[in-house]
């Protein structure tokens, strides 16, 4: 290997390697630092290095078009190359990333997903367990904590280098030949970035740069390729490599996602308890670190409400050194001090602890970017919408109430004032669409005022990261919207979910994408038999139309498709009651939203036909009894029975000749909507008071499961009232049944209650 320019080879994310790296720095005081990293993202340099930015912050590349392929690299506090970075930009060394540029990686990396196969899965399973053989031959239960016990303790400077690079030559050793057979595009990936690497730093050697003057960082598995005595990529040969178009950016993260980021070597379980180690090498205070994370485990258990004295820190400090001490360490590491949690905090068991220790592992830690450092169109489009909305007031990580009204207001002058609610809503609509976690909808009772809206906005880092994400599907808000919703209507498969995709299209203002729906809609319609999507499809049609000109959106086209669709859904009824009580369930859903959209939309829709079709339904005895309770509950409402159609149904249904399961799912069917019409026909108690009467115990056993669960429902003043009217019956009294039955449960009653979740019900 060359010792030409000197080489430091590093773990991703490892506070040890960056504090070695400092002292390496500070020793030899290069003028030029050369890090793994895309070449073309090397301008970004000294935005990572600003000192208002505050890490975990990611560098995104992303292609812009289809397939979508990103690379991520993501930077913690105790990152090696971040700290490289802010050392040489206060130093004002010259500071470049040196690995492919963002074009040629991504291409690649589209090329290696379609080359994996069973073979190259087998390599990559028998890679990962050579790390893990290295644990247990050391006596340890993973890799991770192997890695900290050696390398993250070890703060010997030479030794900690010299061992890393020859773990990992050893390693590499190990695994080339195989790669090549298994792995072909893998390996030859690390043999072109590895080339182009020292092209780069043959290039800054031309460039009047001291072999001695440059330091170069790279991930350890790296460090023999970066013998400058190998052959680097010629200018030809860069230029014949395969590109894509692509962009990047820089953006906030967060210690949730570091969590579960995953790479060789680059993964990352316990990003807070990481940064806490940094911070005691820092300071000097590694032998406190132990005292430290217990400490901080003990108080998020005490502010989730449990014990956690500080005696018993004290005592889980004590314990984690006598693990480590049996386990050959010199410190105890994240497996002794999760031990030590476990056995003097949880008793034993892990449940107790497991929040605390996810906790205080992870962090809740999230990046910060100041605005204009490395804005994506998309971050620059939303802090514009921002401005124009008069909406950046709310920009604050205290949330915030914001109530629209959607119609004209005639109060002002200029037309951007007049529609400027209206405007909100539709730039609201847009993030919830791209899943950008600023406004949350507010559901209130006013469902009829459909000019207003209310939402909750709070910013958070997140929603920075969100709105990168967005910036995948488009350069605007506008454009990245509709291609969400394109993308989620060519996956869709069902007719209610074209329908939801033209009202969020309507709400977002997407013209195009409505009228594409639209024309998908028509031609699912066509052959739409499914009865609850159907009737799904014409609620959000109906919902639609109540708008009218609100959201100054020709909506006229839907109505004949919202009569197509009710009618049709109407007729598909019947064949959707003959179900099991499972599937009931997404029926009366359907049979509930066709109800409201008769009565809100009574002037368009057939309500006739679909009258009938529940009468049909009610008066049936081959379809889930369930359903038909529900259809007749419906008929009682709008007067299509009489109190003598009730009577005789009631007793009907509740009849000894019916099975007790039935009988009682129909009541259960009865007795879901309009409760109070109930309570005012004594007739419908009598009867059930005698069906109940005459059944047996196993038949009364069955009912008490439909009836527990009809009862369930009704409100305190509603079950009341049900005894009041039992106690007529029953000549008990009124006032004192509906003691009774309101009064607490006995111990033998709340027993022969619970037997009935081991009564073999056979359903």
């Amino acid at each position: 290997m060359s010792t030409q320019v000197n080489l430091f080879g590093v773990r991703h994310l490892s506070p040890g390697a960056s504090y070695h790296l400092l002292r390496y720095l500070e020793e030899k005081k290069p003028k030029c630092i050369l890090i793994e990293g895309p070449s073309d993202a090397t301008a970004m340099i000294p935005s990572i290095a600003k000192q208002e930015v505050k890490p975990p912050l990611a560098l995104l590349a992303y292609t812009t078009a289809l397939p979508i392929e990103t690379v991520l690299y993501p930077f913690a506090s105790y990152s090696p190359e971040y700290q490289a970075i802010c050392w040489g930009i206060k130093h004002k060394c010259e500071v470049r990333f040196i690995d492919l540029p963002t074009q040629v990686m991504l291409r690649l990396q589209q090329e290696r997903k379609r080359e994996i196969d069973e073979e190259a899965q087998s390599f990559y399973a028998y890679h990962n367990g050579l790390y893990e053989t290295v644990a247990q031959y050391s006596g340890e239960t993973d890799y991770e904590n192997y890695w900290e016990r050696n390398f993250e303790h070890n703060l010997n400077a030479e030794t900690f280098r010299e061992r890393l690079i020859y773990q990992t030559q050893e390693m590499r050793q190990c695994v080339v030949d195989r790669e090549y057979e298994a792995a072909p595009h893998d390996f030859s990936y690390n043999l072109i970035r590895e080339s182009h690497m020292r092209r780069q730093i043959k290039q800054a050697i031309s460039e009047g740069f001291k072999p001695e003057e440059i330091v170069v960082i790279v991930g350890a598995y790296h460090v023999p390729g970066m013998d400058l005595n190998l052959p680097a990529l010629t200018e030809e040969e860069g230029n014949n490599l395969p590109t894509v178009e692509a962009k990047h950016t820089l953006m906030p993260y967060s210690y949730l996602r570091l969590s579960s980021r995953m790479g060789y070597g680059a993964g990352n379980r316990a990003p807070y308890y990481f940064e806490l180690m940094w911070q005691a090498m820092k300071e000097d205070k590694v032998a406190d670190l132990s005292a430290v994370y217990l400490s901080k485990v003990a108080k998020a258990l005490r502010d989730g409400g449990s014990n956690a004295s500080s005696a018993s820190v004290i005592e889980a400090v004590r314990l984690a050194e006598a693990l480590t001490f049996l386990r050959g360490g010199t410190r105890p590491v994240l497996r002794d001090l999760h031990d030590a949690v476990i056995t003097c905090f949880g008793g034993g068991e892990l449940s107790p602890v497991a929040e605390a220790i996810n906790r205080i592992d992870i962090g809740t830690a999230i990046g910060y970017l100041p605005e204009g450092v490395s804005q994506t169109p998309v971050q620059e489009n939303v802090n514009q919408e921002l401005k124009r909305l008069k909406l950046a007031n709310y920009k604050s990580a205290v949330a915030q109430e914001l109530s629209l009204d959607l119609r004209e207001n005639f109060k002002v002058k200029s037309k951007e004032a007049a529609f400027i609610d209206l405007e909100r809503s539709t730039f609201l609509h847009r993030l919830e669409v791209l899943e950008i976690h600023f406004a949350k909808r507010i559901r209130t009772h006013q469902d009829s005022a459909t000019w207003a809206e209310k939402w909750e906005l709070q910013w958070t880092p997140e929603v920075e990261i969100e709105i990168v994400e967005a910036n995948l599907k488009g350069e605007t808000l506008e454009i990245a919207t509709a291609y969400a919703l394109r993308e989620q209507l060519m996956q869709g498969e069902d007719i209610a979910t074209a329908a939801q995709i033209i009202r969020l299209a309507c709400e977002c203002q997407l013209t195009h994408i409505f009228d594409n729906a639209l024309r998908i809609l028509q031609a699912l319609l066509v052959e739409s038999t499914d009865f609850e999507a159907t009737a799904q499809a014409a609620h959000e049609l109906a919902i639609l139309i109540q708008y009218g000109d609100l959201r100054q959106f020709n909506l006229e086209p839907l109505v004949p498709i919202l009569q197509q669709l009710f009618l049709r859904t109407a007729l598909l009824v019947q064949g959707a009651a003959f179900c099991d009580n499972q599937a009931a369930k997404a029926v009366i859903q359907g049979i509930n939203v066709m109800e409201l959209i008769g009565q809100q939309q009574y002037e368009f829709v057939d309500v006739e036909t679909w009258q009938r079709e529940l009468h049909q339904v009610a008066w049936r005895d081959d379809l889930n009894t369930t359903i038909s309770g529900v259809a007749f509950s419906i008929l009682l409402e709008h007067n299509l029975a009489s109190e003598d159609d009730c009577a005789k149904e009631v007793s009907r249904r509740l009849s000894p000749g019916v099975p007790a399961d039935l009988g009682a799912g129909w009541f259960e069917g009865l007795a879901g909507r309009n409760r109070y019409a109930l309570l005012s026909r004594i007739t419908l108690w009598r009867e059930l008071d005698q069906y109940i009467s005459q059944l047996d115990e196993e038949e009364f056993y069955r009912s008490v499961v439909f009836l527990r669960r009809a009862f369930g429902e009704f409100e305190a003043s509603q079950k009341n009232s049900i005894a009041e009217l039992l106690g007529d019956i029953w000549g008990s009294g009124a006032e004192h049944t509906a003691e009774l039955v309101q009064g607490a449960l006995t111990e033998a009653e709340t027993d022969q209650l619970d037997e009935l979740n081991d009564f073999d019900f056979e359903f």
